[in-house]
């Protein structure tokens, strides 16, 4: 009897350290459990950031201009002269911009007058007989070549490359004043292109 009472008390012993070993498998699991969310959000942020790194390559590819050949402006229905157009057309032909909006800006303030044909009296200049001073006409022409500038820079031209391959004036539609005379109205066109630096060299030679 002594030995059966032994072996119950021994069993009794082991039976509680068993229960608490079980018990302590589940504190374990739920610790593992706890550590799973953070790890999704971290591989959610991590999709996020890949996310927005494709958007602005993509972005930055659409934003890529293209190069144009050449730049154009158009002043219509101008409330200038044709004649002092067209002098000046031929006065700022083959011209940087620049130069040529420093050169009206100098007709301006009279230090340099236009070259003009017929019975116009002489002024002072290299190569020039006659000239005159049109400051309407010049200023309406700088306002156009600064619209001709910054269409160059938006086609991504080199401005320093660029000259005033064609200019023209013509006639617009001229409405009718007292008297039986018409206003002065004159469409405008302006070109612009890159030279070649071959051609630039044999204007440097010149």
């Amino acid at each position: 009897m002594a030995e059966q009472k032994n072996t119950k008390k021994i069993e009794e012993k082991e039976k509680p350290q068993n229960v608490q070993k079980t018990e302590q498998q589940p504190v374990k699991v739920q610790e593992a459990k706890q550590e799973t969310p953070i790890e999704k959000k971290v591989d959610a942020s991590k999709t996020e950031e890949n996310k927005s790194e494709k958007k602005t390559e993509s972005k930055d590819k659409q934003v890529q201009k293209i190069k144009k050949e050449e730049a154009v402006a158009n002043g219509s229905n101008m409330p200038i002269s044709k004649k002092h157009s067209m002098y000046i057309c031929s006065f700022i032909k083959n011209k940087t911009i620049d130069g040529a909006i420093a050169d009206l800006e100098s007709v301006i303030k009279y230090k340099r007058a236009i070259p003009f044909k017929g019975e116009i009296p002489h002024r002072k200049g290299p190569g020039m007989m006659s000239g005159r001073y049109p400051i309407s006409a010049s200023k309406e022409f700088i306002a156009l070549l600064k619209g001709l500038k910054g269409n160059i820079n938006v086609n991504n031209m080199d401005l320093e490359k660029t000259r005033i391959a064609i200019a023209t004036a013509s006639w617009a539609n001229r409405p009718q004043r007292s008297g039986g005379r018409r206003f002065k109205r004159t469409n405008v066109t302006l070109i612009a292109k890159e030279i070649k630096s071959e051609e630039r060299s044999k204007e440097i030679k010149k």
